[in-house]
């Protein structure tokens, strides 16, 4: 889902291939729970990072970006006050973006993997139902709790609108694993949870839209919009 990437700000182009950038979540253990990470990030940077030290640095500038962003918004976001907050030579941002846009767009393919990790870990706990239904609520609980939370979120989400819920609806089988009662590569399928991620991201838009912290009655219809979508699909 991509609800709020600033108007104008344009995807970063790739420049250099390379591993994703961490997220700050992990992702859990137990083969069927694990979620392939995003190659998005990478593709944003000028350099990928080799060494802990670097993929370190790294990370230090996208949480400094992230909080900024929180502060000052994307029309006034400097790399100059992103390296400063990082505790960082201005040169060392450069040394992984062209831009403040690249960045950005790093921190927002950063936000999908942590989405997806934390849905994932919720999932992995005991006790929790292991139907799609179940993880239905879960990843509509998952982004609310990061929009009201995760800094920089609430603006940059996960990046471009309809470029990340088309990467979002592709790597749902993976988080899903057995919870999903039905082939993935089955074209139905695959249109059916493209679809439920674009309503998804038009009710939470709604949700947000009119309260800052989610309207609790458009979280609850959300949850049950895409619920009844996909039982038609997936039964």
């Amino acid at each position: 889902m991509a609800l709020a990437w600033p108007a104008g700000v344009e995807k970063a182009v790739p420049t250099t291939g390379g591993p994703a950038v961490a997220a700050s979540t992990p992702s859990p253990p137990g083969g069927d729970h694990s979620v392939p990470r995003s190659p998005g990030p990478a593709g944003a940077l000028r350099r990928a990072p080799v060494q802990r030290r670097s993929a370190e640095r790294l990370a230090r500038i996208l949480d400094a970006c992230a909080r900024e962003l929180d502060e000052v918004g994307y029309e006034r976001l400097t790399t100059r006050a992103v390296a400063a907050r990082a505790g960082v030579p201005i040169g060392s941002v450069y040394h992984f973006f062209s831009d403040k846009r690249a960045m950005a767009d790093a921190l927002a393919h950063r936000n999908l993997d942590d989405f997806l990790g934390r849905t994932a870990a919720r999932l992995a706990e005991p006790g929790i139902g292991t139907d799609w239904r179940t993880a239905v609520d879960v990843l509509v609980d998952e982004y609310t709790a990061m929009k009201r939370t995760a800094p920089g979120f609430a603006l940059i989400d996960f990046g471009v609108p309809g470029e990340t819920n088309q990467d979002l609806a592709d790597r749902l089988p993976a988080l899903l694993g057995d919870r999903l009662p039905a082939d993935p590569a089955d074209p139905t399928v695959r249109l059916a949870l493209v679809i439920a991620v674009e309503a998804a991201d038009a009710a939470l838009q709604l949700a947000f839209r009119t309260d800052p912290d989610g309207d609790p009655r458009v979280l609850a219809e959300t949850k049950r919009l895409v619920r009844a979508y996909l039982g038609t699909v997936l039964g």
